[in-house]
């Protein structure tokens, strides 16, 4: 499938992105780990068997046998799927990265036979608050300017309308929020460059950046940010998305006005008139 071209100039740099996550390691890949956990815990819960799941990834090598004959394709801007092919999609830690994410859960429910589950999983908003609040300020301080060092992660609200724009059913948005904790700032951007997650904004600033700018930044998170051991606190947002691929099997919302009992029968309680 080849999408349609755009004149809107990308927010992410995929080659930065790919540059960084080919220097992952995989000990430092703890939010898949979670991902792939909170994943599993869902499947458990939804009673149905799937034979043919396809997992949309940056890392293989993080579900490498965790679902028996799954198809694993890359989160490139055009994923390797097949229409109709699969009865489960999983799309992991990848949306939060996608210059166009309703293409890719378009792609997704696509991929997807009738009555087709998609679950996706990325980071939200919430993620990494405190370093965003303390680099911000600091670099402000510092050089009286601002440039985008954190990447804008989705909000929960949002990501669940875009369900329905990519014409699933039955959406079901939730987060599971997570707190690490760090010796340092500096031990914190060395572990988001071992998984794979620094700054891949198009308009990132390309030059290097003082020094000052990033001691001034350690001691606003040490300030305002630090656990009562005296290391720096860090929140990843997980973000759960479940939605399933049209079919007349599923149940319909009734029509305005087709209810056949009054709201106030149910209650067991007297129906007024609202005042002018």
């Amino acid at each position: 499938m080849k999408l349609p071209e755009s004149n809107t100039p990308s927010l992410f740099d995929r080659r930065a992105l790919a540059l960084h996550r080919a220097r992952a390691r995989d000990d430092a890949l703890f939010l898949h780990h979670a991902s792939v956990d909170e994943v599993q815990d869902r499947l458990s819960m939804v009673n149905r068997t799937f034979t043919d799941p396809a997992i949309v990834t940056p890392f293989a090598s993080v579900w490498a046998n965790r679902l028996p004959n799954a198809k694993i394709v890359a989160d490139d801007e055009v994923l390797a799927l097949a229409p109709e092919a699969h009865d489960l999609v999983i799309h992991a830690m990848a949306l939060h990265w996608a210059n166009d994410p309703v293409g890719q859960l378009i792609q997704c429910r696509r991929a997807l036979r009738p009555d087709g589950l998609l679950l996706a999983i990325c980071l939200g908003g919430e993620t990494l608050t405190e370093l965003r609040a303390a680099l911000g300020q600091s670099e402000i301080a510092v050089t009286q300017g601002l440039s985008p060092r954190v990447i804008p992660m989705p909000e929960l609200r949002d990501l669940g309308s875009l369900l329905q724009r990519a014409g699933l059913t039955l959406p079901v948005a939730d987060s599971l929020p997570l707190q690490a904790e760090y010796r340092d700032i500096y031990h914190l951007m060395q572990d988001l460059r071992a998984m794979g997650e620094t700054n891949a904004l198009t308009e990132r600033l390309k030059n290097p950046t003082r020094r000052a700018v990033f001691d001034a930044a350690q001691k606003l998170y040490a300030k305002h940010f630090s656990s009562p051991s005296g290391r720096l606190k860090a929140t990843f947002e997980l973000i759960c998305l479940t939605a399933w691929s049209p079919d007349d099997s599923q149940p319909k919302p009734l029509r305005p006005g087709s209810a056949k009992t009054r709201l106030a029968e149910a209650l067991r309680t007297e129906e007024r008139k609202l005042p002018d």
